[in-house]
């Protein structure tokens, strides 16, 4: 039997992203494997969200075999959107999408009543699964006592399954491997995207949750064939927003064993990846998937548009590896 509060909950949050949840507890764990975007979220001239260009980005993006999507990750400016907006533009993809495809939604926030009622506003916006930062304003304070009990109160009272977002070189936080692999335990926490390029710590990590049926995905495209091969399932690439199709080969070519043409496709893709993550961020993604026929345009401030140095270095990052 439902208890009174799941009833409640089912009123308010409808039938079906509750039952995923309670499957998810049950132990029926979500398959998260494959690659995804953490989709750009495109802005008019006046700085709104640009709906229509965002359409058009996901209609190119249905001819990529993409697992799913990750709507309101990093690359998609969450921090400089309204929390109305994050959850709007996690309704309109799920409605442009096809089914079959995941739509992994970043609903972490500082505070872990703030992440609760923001993944619950996900799963009814329709998100399949919610992928939850490190909260980072207190970094100092963020250990493994404390990340424990804020994924565990999330997962908890999350209608939908849980993936914990490791990505230290934006929060100056590293998820502690032992606060991962307590985690792991945990029947709605399904996974980890792990940012950190750390390929030993990736390795240790699924090592130590091969008996939880834990999945790892790779943080980048620069790390992607040492991932696969120590382990992980697939990834969330910045890259993939620009060279889709070919980071989609690259997991292919991971999961047949093809390890000679992963390699070579691997070495083309570390500059460029390299060049829309560490070195120009957002904006550069933004610029490069303007060249690659998408809807990037500019960001909201604080963060600004490229220099003419920096474009030009950019496109190199592309050219030299035979990309433009």
């Amino acid at each position: 039997m439902l208890s009174v509060r799941h009833f409640h909950h089912i009123c308010r949050r409808g039938v079906s992203s509750v039952w995923r949840g309670i499957s998810a507890r049950a132990g029926q764990r979500l398959d998260i494997g494959g690659i995804y975007p953490p989709i750009a979220t495109p802005f008019t001239k006046e700085g709104d969200i640009d709906y229509q260009s965002l359409d058009e980005n996901l209609q190119k993006y249905d001819g990529i075999p993409f697992r799913g999507l990750v709507v309101q990750g990093s690359n998609g400016e969450y921090p400089y959107l309204t929390a109305e907006e994050r959850v709007e533009v996690v309704r309109r993809v799920r409605l442009a999408l096809p089914k079959a495809k995941l739509v992994m939604a970043g609903s972490g926030c500082e505070s872990t009543r703030a992440t609760i009622q923001m993944s619950e506003h996900m799963a009814s916006a329709g998100a399949d699964c919610v992928l939850v930062v490190t909260p980072c304003f207190y970094h100092g304070k963020m250990g493994s006592r404390a990340l424990i009990h804020h994924y565990t109160q999330v997962a908890d009272s999350s209608p939908v399954p849980v993936i914990l977002y490791n990505v230290p070189a934006n929060t100056f936080v590293d998820l502690p491997v032992d606060a991962v692999i307590q985690l792991s335990q945990h029947p709605n926490i399904v996974g980890i995207k792990d940012s950190g390029g750390d390929i030993t710590r990736i390795g240790l990590i699924v090592h130590k949750t091969k008996s939880q049926d834990f999945q790892v995905l790779a943080g980048s495209a620069g790390f992607l064939m040492a991932a696969y091969l120590v382990g992980a399932t697939g990834g969330v690439c910045a890259l993939a927003n620009v060279l889709g199709q070919q980071v989609c080969e690259l997991a292919h070519l991971c999961t047949s064993g093809e390890w000679d043409k992963a390699k070579d496709l691997q070495y083309r893709l570390i500059e460029p990846n390299t060049a829309v993550t560490r070195k120009f961020g957002v904006p550069g993604l933004k610029q490069a998937m303007e060249w690659f026929g998408y809807h990037g345009g500019k960001c909201r401030c604080p963060l600004q548009t490229l220099s003419q140095g920096d474009l030009e270095e950019l496109r190199a990052d592309f050219s030299s590896n035979g990309w433009l």
